[in-house]
């Protein structure tokens, strides 16, 4: 107590000393809120990072600053944090999130192969609870019988063996059952954070939302897996699922992994990287271009979904033409005008050219405009890194265009998908507004070596 009330009137009585050792003026730094909270150790860990600047030294001291905006002020200030329970809790809850991210990840991975592969339809039932796969010969003849009712074998595979049937039904068994793995994996971890009362309301109500579009995700790929078990509506056309319903399983694949991506990172960095003032407003300028390139690629992304399921891939594979023209004659054949967009397989392949044309140039215009910003190293890093992933992303694309999509390109390629979206996530997060608490602190300019 005696503490507590004799070092603030110390530091008022001593302002031009401060003034001398923070080089600013001390009620910019030292409001009523920052006299209380002077005598604390998170407190001493921000002078540190003042110090340092006085040296004319550069110390990227956000770990300080977010440890302070974290000391018990969030209600005053503005800062809501996502886990009680002090840092030990983030971490554990941080890495629960990430792990789970990458776990859709590699989900999203082994969902195109087991497409690319032509494993999808080779099972013809589903549980939601899933079943012991075939443990006998008996067993195994038994689910080929089912396979052959099913128009895929009679139009496609008529001379399989079933050894190669083994095969695609392992893909399609090992990508079901990966699947409720991660619900377990999800929902354990889950059960325990409530239980030791580190998840918040706020959190616990995004992450249940999560946790239902998780398990959604299984009705919606049987809901797909569904559409390629009838019969086409031509004797010529091969049997696949519906474009439409493989968009929205990948689509609600992409949400959820963007969803704990974001969760996660807002759970171990609850402020942005902000070392001055005019790194925030430079931010603030990026984050106008950052927010539409970002939806572009998202949209781009959605677009490929489509082109696999309409086998757009298969056609036309020359480039930049297709075939001998720009554009195809029959782009817009199909009554309504809309279908085109979305069931024409030279329509869907066109658009999806154009939007990974347009994603590209938009990221590098992205990096031309902000190349001279005032912003923070991890921003412009991160701009770098899409640009270069962007670059990747479109060579990959025309690649497996180019060879007629093999399984390894094609996986590839929809991992360079969701791997430049994860840039965008993580820029578009690192532009965040810092708290009041953090802005009020922040000197006007970062100090380098």
């Amino acid at each position: 107590m005696f503490r507590s009330r004799v070092v603030p009137l110390f530091v008022k009585k001593n302002s031009k000393a401060l003034y001398n050792l923070w080089g600013t003026t001390p009620s910019r730094v030292l409001n009523e809120e920052s006299y209380r909270l002077f005598s604390t150790g998170a407190t001493r860990k921000c002078l540190d990072g003042f110090r340092s600047l006085s040296k004319g030294n550069y110390v990227p001291s956000i770990r300080n600053m977010s440890t302070v905006a974290s000391v018990g002020i969030e209600n005053k200030e503005g800062l809501k944090l996502l886990v009680n329970g002090g840092p030990r809790a983030q971490k554990m809850v941080g890495i629960w999130l990430f792990g789970s991210a990458a776990w859709v990840f590699s989900m999203v991975i082994l969902g195109g192969i087991t497409r690319l592969t032509r494993s999808g339809l080779s099972m013809t039932d589903w549980k939601f609870t899933g079943r012991l796969p075939p443990l006998s010969d008996e067993d195994w003849l038994l689910e080929f019988g089912k396979y052959k009712q099913s128009p895929e074998f009679k139009r496609v595979n008529k001379g399989m063996s079933i050894e190669d049937f083994k095969f695609i039904y392992w893909m399609e068994y090992a990508h079901r059952m990966w699947g409720r793995a991660l619900g377990i994996m999800f929902a354990l971890p889950f059960s325990y954070f409530l239980r030791k009362g580190y998840i918040t309301v706020q959190l616990g109500l995004r992450l249940s939302a999560l946790f239902g579009l998780g398990a959604g995700q299984g009705l919606i790929g049987w809901w797909m897996v569904k559409s390629g078990l009838e019969e086409p509506a031509s004797e010529y056309a091969q049997p696949r699922v519906s474009p439409y319903r493989l968009a929205a399983h990948l689509t609600s694949a992409f949400a959820i992994y963007c969803g704990l991506l974001w969760t996660g990172l807002s759970v171990v960095m609850p402020e942005p990287p902000s070392e001055s003032l005019a790194w925030v407003r430079g931010a603030a300028k990026v984050k106008q271009l950052a927010l539409p390139v970002s939806l572009l690629v998202g949209v781009t992304a959605v677009s490929g979904a489509f082109v696999a399921g309409n086998d757009a891939g298969h056609a036309y594979n020359t480039f930049p033409k297709m075939g001998d023209t720009w554009i195809p004659e029959d782009v817009f054949d199909m009554k309504p005008l809309i279908r085109n967009f979305f069931e024409n397989t030279s329509t869907v392949q066109l658009d999806h050219r154009i939007l990974a044309t347009a994603t590209l140039f938009s990221i590098g215009a992205l990096w031309w405009s902000t190349r001279k910003f005032d912003i923070h190293p991890a921003v412009r890093s991160l701009i770098g890194s899409a640009v270069g992933m962007a670059g990747l992303q479109v060579t990959l694309g025309i690649s497996t265009l180019l060879s007629y999509v093999p399984v390894e390109l094609g996986t590839a390629h929809q991992a360079g998908a969701l791997t430049l979206l994860t840039l965008m996530i993580l820029l578009n997060h690192t532009l965040r507004r810092p708290s009041p608490y953090l802005l009020k602190s922040l000197p006007q300019v970062a100090k380098t070596i």
